[in-house]
């Protein structure tokens, strides 16, 4: 565990971790959780995966591509769990973040409700620079027990064809809030410093609009993106032998920070990974306690910080 006066970041599970805290002590939590795809789950290695001779396309699907009908429930029940555990530790007003992807956005969303948090929004970080997950399917035309003469011409009648997972070309993030109860917002500010929105804070090129629930990497025309402008992290800026595959921009990282709580609160990151919420706390003014079960992704984050 590496400690300052503003800064802690600890090597261990979130779920032990976050009990030892005070109730009603976080001002704002932002994270990045594990979606529990296969070989990706919160203990995931990198060397693992590199070092595994099977994992090619076919033999081992890639992330996103391989579908497991069990990989919404267990990433429900985990968060469930996860989210009644911080439900306790936010201040009334105070927001939970969680990114997440198209297809298990709803797993992520129910667990906070149930857990009793409010939704107030969702959030879509846009991009384009990806690549498409949907495989083609003549491979497996080539293994079916027929002609060539019919694999040829099941080839050129599907060769258009993939199998169904679209281009995924936005993150949803889940706004979630604990609940204020009978107190109105300006109360709750007055005695949690939590709940009100600062629509001061501008991101990417234009200043001249409030911030939106659309935040995007790319520009597509000279109205509608240019203020939501964030791209995607360069090699620089995630540092050197970074190993994290889904490392979120340093500039919109702060600028959820800077929306949803105020300087010198205390922000929490459950899944830390290669410390990017504790780096845009330090940038921005904010209390840190990031948690990582795994230690190469610990290690990334102490290098960063420091």
């Amino acid at each position: 565990m590496s400690k300052n006066n503003n800064f802690q970041i600890i090597n261990g599970d979130c779920l032990i971790e976050l009990k030892k805290l005070e109730n009603n002590s976080i001002d704002c939590i932002i994270t990045d959780p594990p979606y529990f795809i296969d070989k990706l789950d919160n203990n995931w290695s990198s060397y693992e995966i590199n070092d595994n001779k099977r994992n090619s396309h076919i033999l081992h699907l890639p992330k996103g591509m391989k579908f497991d009908k069990n990989q919404v429930k267990n990433l429900y029940e985990f968060y469930l769990e996860l989210s009644k555990l911080l439900f306790l530790k936010l201040k009334p007003g105070g927001y939970f973040l969680s990114f997440s992807s198209p297809r298990l956005y709803h797993a992520i969303a129910m667990a906070c409700e149930l857990a009793g948090f409010e939704i107030r929004d969702m959030i879509n970080w846009t991009y384009t620079q990806t690549m498409p997950k949907g495989m083609s399917v003549s491979h497996i035309i080539d293994k079916m027990k027929i002609t060539d003469e019919e694999k040829e011409r099941l080839k050129d009648e599907y060769e258009d064809f993939k199998t169904p997972q679209i281009k995924s070309c936005f993150e949803p993030i889940c706004v979630a809030m604990k609940p204020i109860g009978k107190l109105t917002f300006i109360k709750n500010e007055l005695i949690y410093k939590t709940g009100l929105l600062d629509f001061s804070q501008k991101v990417g090129i234009n200043n001249d609009r409030v911030p939106a629930n659309i935040i995007t990497t790319e520009e597509f025309n000279e109205i509608y993106d240019k203020n939501f402008l964030v791209s995607k992290p360069s090699k620089r800026e995630k540092g050197k032998n970074n190993t994290h595959i889904t490392v979120k921009p340093l500039e919109l990282i702060e600028h959820l920070i800077k929306l949803f709580s105020k300087k010198n609160s205390l922000v929490v990151d459950p899944f830390l990974g290669s410390g990017t919420t504790a780096l845009a706390c330090k940038n921005t003014e904010r209390k840190c306690i990031g948690i990582e079960i795994n230690e190469e992704y610990y290690n990334i984050s102490l290098s960063r910080l420091n």
